[in-house]
C-alpha cells in the first residue's frame, strides 16, 4: 500500500477519533505523558519524536515530553520501559535498532521485543544515507571504494552503536564492495554526526532523518541512499542499486509501542490519536522532508511489520555470523 493510501486511512481513523466520543480520554493519566527515546538528541528517533509529542500535547489538553534515555543502541530505553507502568504514561519510540537488530545479535537482552512491548503505531521508514564531511574531497561511490581499497582498514565509518542499522549496512557494504574499514561506534546519530562533520570520521550510513538537516544546510555531502526506490525527500539521489551494489537495501523504521499490559482500548486510542497526527499537513511536511514515508495504519499493521523486521534481521545476522553482547 502507498504512502498516500496509509494518510487517507490514517486521516479517516483521525476524523473518527476527533468526531467520536473521548471514550478512554479518561483512562490516559492525569500527568504528562512521556515518550522514550533510545538516543541522545539530534538524532532521527529524536527529531520524529518531538514533532508527535507536540502535536499529541494539543490533541490531548495535557503534555506530551521527550525523555532521551541514550545507550547500547537504544537497548536500554527498552531495558527502561520494563519498570514502567503500563497505563499510557509512559510509550516509546520503537525502532529497528532495539527492536529487530538488537534482539538479532545479542543473546544478553533483558527484554523480548514482542512479548514485552505492545506494538502501537508505525510512525514510517526511511532509507539510510551514505555521507561525508562537505569537506571531502570524495564524490561518488565509486570514490569511497577506491578509497578504502588503496588504505585497507583505515577508513572510518561511524554508526550510532554496535549493532545499528548504520553498523549492519556497514557490514554489507563491507561485503558487497570488497573491502576492510574501520567501524567507530557512538551512542547515539547527534555525536557521530558532531564529529562527521568536524572530519573525525569519514563516512557514515546515517539514517535519512538525522541526516537531512546537515545535508540541507551543506555540512555533509550525501553521495547515496539505500532503499530499493528513491525516496521524495531526494529524488536526484541515486541508489546503493543504481551505483553498481544491486542487493544492497537497508532502511530504518519508527514507531510507538507502550509496555506488554498496556489495555487494548487505550492501545488502539492512542493508533487514533497518532494516526490522526500523521494525517496533519505540517507533519507530512515535516516527516517526507526527513526522507520518512509509508507511516500509519492499524495497531495490527504494525505488529505484523515489526514480526516481520524480527524474523528477517535474525536471519540475517545468522547468515553473517554477527552476535555482539556486553
Amino acid at each position: 500500500m502507498q504512502r498516500r493510501q496509509f494518510i487517507h486511512a490514517a486521516g479517516a481513523a483521525g476524523i473518527t477519533a476527533l468526531g467520536a466520543p473521548r471514550l478512554s480520554a479518561q483512562t490516559l493519566p492525569n500527568t504528562p505523558i512521556r515518550l522514550v527515546v533510545g538516543f541522545p538528541p539530534g538524532g532521527g528517533a529524536d527529531a520524529l519524536a518531538r514533532v508527535v509529542a507536540q502535536k499529541l500535547t494539543g490533541l490531548w489538553n495535557q503534555q506530551v515530553v521527550v525523555e532521551n534515555k541514550a545507550g547500547a543502541s537504544g537497548t536500554l530505553a527498552a531495558d527502561y520501559m520494563l519498570q514502567q507502568p503500563a497505563d499510557g504514561s509512559v510509550l516509546i519510540v520503537s525502532n529497528i535498532n532495539s527492536h529487530a537488530l538488537a534482539p538479532a545479535v545479542r543473546t544478553n537482552l533483558r527484554y523480548d521485543a514482542e512479548r514485552d512491548f505492545v506494538p502501537v503505531a508505525l510512525l514510517g521508514v526511511t532509507p539510510n544515507v551514505l555521507i561525508t564531511s562537505a569537506s571531502s574531497p570524495v564524490k561518488s561511490v565509486k570514490e569511497v571504494v577506491a578509497l578504502c581499497k588503496a588504505q585497507p582498514g583505515k577508513i572510518s565509518f561511524g554508526s550510532a552503536g554496535p549493532g545499528t542499522i548504520q553498523h549492519f549496512a556497514i557490514e554489507m557494504f563491507k561485503l558487497q564492495a570488497g573491502v576492510d574499514v574501520l567501524h567507530v561506534p557512538y551512542k547515539g546519530s547527534g555525536p557521530l554526526l558532531t564529529d562527521l562533520i568536524g572530519g573525525q570520521i569519514q563516512f557514515t550510513f546515517e539514517t535519512m532523518t538525522a541526516a537531512t538537516p546537515h545535508v540541507k544546510n551543506g555540512r555533509v555531502v550525501a553521495l547515496a541512499q539505500t532503499r530499493g526506490k528513491r525516496s521524495k525527500a531526494y529524488p536526484d539521489l541515486p541508489t546503493m542499486k543504481e551505483q553498481g551494489f544491486a542487493d544492497f537495501e537497508t532502511m530504518n523504521w519508527y514507531g510507538i509501542s507502550g509496555p506488554a499490559k498496556l489495555p487494548t482500548a487505550l492501545t488502539r486510542k492512542i493508533n487514533q490519536d497518532v494516526n490522526a497526527v500523521l494525517a496533519m499537513a505540517d507533519v507530512q511536511e515535516k516527516f517526507e522532508g526527513f526522507g520518512v514515508e509509508d507511516g500509519g495504519g492499524s495497531v495490527e499493521r504494525y505488529s505484523s511489520f515489526t514480526h516481520g523486521e524480527i524474523a528477517k534481521w535474525a536471519k540475517v545476522a545468522k547468515d553473517a555470523r554477527v552476535s555482539i553482547d556486553g
